[in-house]
């Protein structure tokens, strides 16, 4: 007598995924801000360390633009806002 039956399942698992649009906060090369300027703002917006927000300004000056955050469109459309209220040019793509 056996007293552990074998119960089969056959039953479909369904996954449950949280899916987040990720979205990039771009920021454009101008030729009136300062790089002290982009260095503070990123530094003061975006939480970046100083090593970090210098390194995302050198990018925006020699490359045009970067790609100084990431994260879902209502995380960075407040702070692409602070971005252009201190006059430099950002956008959420």
């Amino acid at each position: 007598m056996n007293s552990n039956p074998h119960i089969e399942y056959d039953e479909d698992v369904l996954l449950l995924e949280e899916t987040i649009d990720v979205r990039d906060l771009i920021v454009y090369n101008d030729d009136h801000n300062t790089f002290d300027h982009v260095i503070k703002t990123l530094v003061d917006v975006c939480g970046h360390q100083p090593e970090q927000a210098e390194q995302c300004t050198l990018l925006i000056h020699y490359k045009g633009q970067c790609t100084v955050k990431h994260g879902s469109y209502d995380e960075l459309a407040g702070m692409c806002t602070a971005i252009h209220d201190r006059g430099i040019s950002a956008d959420v793509i």
